[in-house]
C-alpha cells in the first residue's frame, strides 16, 4: 500500500487483524495492534473489539483479555455492547461466574444496556455452573437500576428453563418479567404455550390464548400453528378444529405449515370430515396440496373404516403429480390392515415397488396385521421372515403383530415365546401384550399363567398404565368414582391417536371377554366410541340395524354382538318396532362376496356365537357374504326367547377369574427365541390352520 502511494488507516490494520484472529493466530493480531500504535494510528473501538474477539477465540488467558479492556479505556475509547458481549461470550466458552458477573455489572455502571445477546452467554455460563438462578438475580439488579430488560432477554432464561422442563422456574421468570412491567411479546408466549403442551397442562395453554388473544398482540399463523402442534400431540384432535375456524373468523390466512398441522391432527383423530372442508379451503387458498397432507386424509378416511374414499384421495394424489412417500403407502396399508383387507394391502405394496420406495418396518408391520385380521396366518409369518431377510429390523410393534398372530392361532408356546423375545427387546412389554397373553391364557385355561401375568402388572412400579389395567381387569375400579382412574389412562392413551387406540382397546377386549369380564368389556368398548373408535360400530335406520365387528378382534366382536342384542332387547321391551332386517358386518372390501368370508378369525367367531346363542336363523346371504342377517319375524322371535333358554348373550356379567389346581401349575419360564422359519402355523409344513383357528374363534 505506502508503495502505491496509498496509507495504512485504522481500517485497514483492523480488517487485517481480524483476518489473522479468524485463523487464530491472536499472536500476529496483538502484534499488529502494537505496529498500529508505532506508526501513530491510533486504534479505535471497533479496532479493539476486533482483537479482544481474536485473542479469546484463540485462547488467550482471562487476565491478558482485561488488559486488553484496561488498555482500551486508557485511550479515552469507551467499551460499547460488543466489547461487553465479546468478554462475556469468553465467560461462556471458559465456564466464568464470578468473571461474567464483573463484566455485567461493569456493563451496566458504564450505561449500557445488554441484548439478549448479553443474557444469552449468562445463561451459557450459569447453566455450565448449574445456577441459572443467578442470571434472573442479574434481571433484578437490572430492574432495581430503572434499566428494565427487554422481553427477549427475559425470553432467553425463559427458553432455558422450558428446555430443562423446569415449569415453575418458568413461571417465575414471567411473572418476575410481569411484575418488572415488561410486555410479553409473541416469542414469550411460544416458548409458554410449548412448555404447558409438553407437559399436558392445556387448560394453561387455553388460558394463555386467550390472554393473547385480549391483549393488544397481532395473532398471525405462527402463534396458531404452535397451538395446533400443541392441542394434535395431546390428541384434542376436535379442538384444532376450532382453532381453525378461528383462524377463519379472524381473517387469518393460514400457511402451508398450517393446513399440515391441521389435517394430520384430523388424521390420527378420524375426522374426515373435516378432513375435506380443510382440504377444500386449502385449495381455494390457491396452494397444492403436499404429500404430507394427503396422507393425513388418507389416514382420517382410514381411521372411519371409509376404504374406498382412501383409496380415491391416493389415486387423486398422483393424477395431480404429488409423489407419495413411504409414509404414504403405510398409511394406506395401515388402513386396509385394520380391515383384514390383505389383497388390498398386497396391491399397495406392488404400487409401492412399482414407483421405487422402499418398504420399512412400519410396512411390514401393516402387512403382518392385514394378515392376522383376515386369519392368514402363514402369509403373515412368511411376511415376517421376509422382513428379516431385507435386514427390515423388526420393532417392538413388529413382534407385537406377530404375537398376535400366535395368539389368533391358538399357540400358546410360541405366543409365550414371542413375549419373551418382546421382554429383550424392551425392558417393559405393552400393556397390549400382556392383555394379548392374558387372552390366550384363559383360552388355554392356563389359569395361573393368567394371574401371575396379572399379577405382574398391577405390581409394575414403572407404568402407573399397566397397573391402572391391570386393576382394572381384576375388578378394583368397577365403582363409578373409582373409574376415573381408567378414564383417566384411556384419555391418556387418546393422544396417540386411533391407529395405537384400535389396537389397544382390541387387545383389551380380547383380554376381558377371554376371562369372562362381560360386563367390563362391554364398558371398555362403550369408552372407546365415546372417544371416536369404531364409528361403523352401531347404525341404525329404519329398515336396518347393523352392527359392524369387522375391525374388531374376536373379544371385541362378542362384546359388541353381545350389546347390540341386549339393546334390540329392550326394544322390543319398550314395545319399539325392530328393523325389517338385523345385520351384522364381519368383512367389507373385495371380500364382501367372497366365500374365504368364512375364513376370517371374527367372522368364524360372530357366525358360530350366534348359531350356538342365538339361532340358525342368521345367515351369510349369498348376494353378500361379508354380512350375517335375519329377516324381522326370525329376529322378533329371537329376542322374544331372550327372555328364557337363549338369554345367556345378553347377560353382560363379569365371573371370578378361576384358579387352577397348583398342581397343574406351568410357570412362566424364560426360552429361547421362536424360529419363524419352522412355525407350527404352517410355514414349511406346520399343522392344518384350520384345527388350530378353532381354539380361537369357536363358540364362546
Amino acid at each position: 500500500m505506502p508503495k502505491e502511494g496509498v496509507a495504512r488507516t485504522v481500517f485497514s490494520y483492523t480488517s487485517i487483524i481480524n483476518a489473522y484472529g479468524r485463523n487464530g493466530k491472536y499472536e500476529v493480531s496483538l502484534e499488529l495492534l502494537e505496529r498500529m500504535k508505532k506508526e501513530r494510528i491510533p486504534p479505535n473501538v471497533l479496532t479493539y473489539n476486533t482483537v479482544i474477539n481474536s485473542c479469546a477465540r484463540g485462547g488467550y488467558d482471562w487476565e491478558g483479555l482485561l488488559s486488553l479492556f484496561a488498555e482500551m479505556r486508557h485511550e479515552g475509547l469507551q467499551p460499547d455492547l460488543v466489547t461487553y458481549n465479546t468478554l462475556l461470550a469468553a465467560c461462556a466458552n471458559r465456564g466464568l461466574g464470578d468473571e461474567a458477573v464483573m463484566v455485567f455489572r461493569t456493563m451496566n455502571e458504564g450505561g449500557t444496556i445488554p441484548d439478549m445477546t448479553s443474557y444469552d452467554y449468562l445463561v451459557q455460563t450459569f447453566g455450565k455452573l448449574g445456577d441459572l438462578g443467578k442470571v434472573s438475580e442479574l434481571l433484578r439488579e437490572m430492574e432495581t437500576r430503572g434499566n428494565l430488560p427487554e422481553a427477549s432477554c427475559y425470553n432467553v432464561l425463559l427458553e432455558a428453563y422450558s428446555d430443562l422442563e423446569k415449569m415453575k422456574e418458568a413461571m417465575d421468570v414471567f411473572r418476575q418479567m410481569q411484575t418488572a412491567g415488561c410486555v410479553p411479546n409473541p416469542m414469550t408466549y411460544t416458548i409458554l404455550l410449548n412448555l404447558f403442551g409438553r407437559q399436558g397442562r392445556y387448560d394453561e395453554v387455553r388460558e394463555l390464548f386467550l390472554e393473547m388473544k385480549v391483549s393488544s398482540m397481532g395473532l398471525d399463523a405462527s402463534t396458531y400453528n404452535i397451538l395446533i402442534d400443541v392441542f394434535g400431540e395431546g390428541g384434542y384432535y376436535k379442538e384444532v378444529i376450532t382453532l381453525f375456524n378461528d383462524m377463519v373468523d379472524e381473517k387469518i390466512e393460514p400457511n402451508m405449515e398450517t393446513y399440515e398441522g391441521l389435517i394430520v391432527s384430523c388424521g390420527k383423530g378420524g375426522l374426515h370430515e373435516d378432513a375435506k372442508r380443510i382440504l377444500l379451503h386449502m385449495r381455494e387458498s390457491g396452494l397444492v396440496p403436499s404429500s404430507k397432507a394427503y396422507t393425513g386424509i388418507i389416514e382420517a378416511y382410514g381411521q372411519a373404516a371409509l376404504y374406498e374414499e382412501a383409496l380415491v384421495t391416493f389415486n387423486t394424489m398422483n393424477e395431480l403429480g404429488r409423489k407419495p412417500t413411504v409414509e404414504t403407502f403405510n398409511s394406506l396399508i395401515d388402513v386396509f390392515a385394520r380391515g383384514g383387507l390383505y389383497k388390498e394391502s398386497e396391491s399397495i405394496v406392488s404400487r409401492m415397488s412399482d414407483c421405487g420406495v422402499s418398504g420399512n418396518n412400519d410396512t411390514y408391520n401393516g402387512v403382518i396385521e392385514a394378515y392376522r385380521q383376515a386369519g392368514q396366518f402363514e402369509d403373515a409369518i412368511k411376511a415376517y421372515v421376509d422382513m428379516e431377510k431385507v435386514k427390515c429390523h423388526p420393532d417392538e410393534r413388529t413382534l407385537e403383530a406377530v404375537l398376535s398372530v400366535y395368539c389368533f392361532a391358538g399357540l400358546v408356546d410360541e405366543s409365550e415365546e414371542q413375549f419373551q423375545e418382546i421382554e429383550k427387546m424392551v425392558e417393559l412389554p405393552s400393556v397390549m401384550s400382556y392383555c394379548m397373553m392374558l387372552a390366550i391364557y384363559a383360552k388355554s385355561e392356563r389359569w395361573d399363567d393368567a394371574h401371575k401375568l396379572l399379577d405382574e402388572m398391577i405390581r409394575c412400579d414403572s407404568s402407573n398404565i399397566h397397573q391402572v389395567i391391570g386393576q382394572m381387569i381384576r375388578g378394583d375400579y368397577d365403582d363409578a368414582s373409582n373409574w376415573q382412574m381408567v378414564e383417566y389412562v384411556f384419555d391418556k392413551l387418546n393422544t396417540e391417536g386411533r391407529g395405537l387406540g384400535l389396537r389397544f382397546y382390541n387387545t383389551l377386549l380380547e383380554a376381558l371377554w377371554s376371562l369372562g369380564q362381560k360386563e367390563r368389556a362391554a364398558r371398555v368398548l362403550n369408552e372407546a366410541t365415546k372417544r371416536g373408535l369404531f364409528p361403523e360400530l352401531f347404525r341404525n335406520s329404519k329398515r336396518v340395524w347393523s352392527v359392524d365387528v369387522h375391525r374388531l378382534w374376536s373379544g371385541g366382536a362378542c362384546t359388541a354382538i353381545s350389546v347390540w342384542f341386549k339393546n334390540m332387547h329392550q326394544m322390543l321391551l319398550d314395545g319399539e318396532d325392530l328393523p325389517h332386517l338385523a345385520s351384522v358386518v364381519v368383512v367389507r372390501g373385495q371380500m364382501e362376496k367372497s366365500s374365504i368370508t368364512r375364513d376370517f378369525p371374527v367372522a368364524k367367531t360372530v357366525y358360530s356365537l350366534l348359531k350356538d346363542n342365538v339361532s340358525s336363523s342368521f345367515c351369510l346371504p349369498g348376494w353378500n357374504k361379508g354380512r350375517i342377517v335375519c329377516q324381522r319375524p326370525q329376529l322378533k322371535k329371537i329376542l322374544a326367547d331372550m327372555g328364557s333358554e337363549k338369554g345367556e348373550i345378553i347377560n353382560l356379567s363379569n365371573v371370578p377369574i378361576p384358579v387352577q389346581d397348583s398342581k397343574s401349575y406351568k410357570p412362566r419360564v424364560k426360552k429361547g427365541g421362536v424360529n419363524h422359519g419352522e412355525s407350527t402355523i404352517g410355514v414349511n409344513g406346520g399343522t392344518n390352520i384350520d384345527t388350530r383357528t378353532e381354539l380361537v374363534t369357536g363358540p364362546v
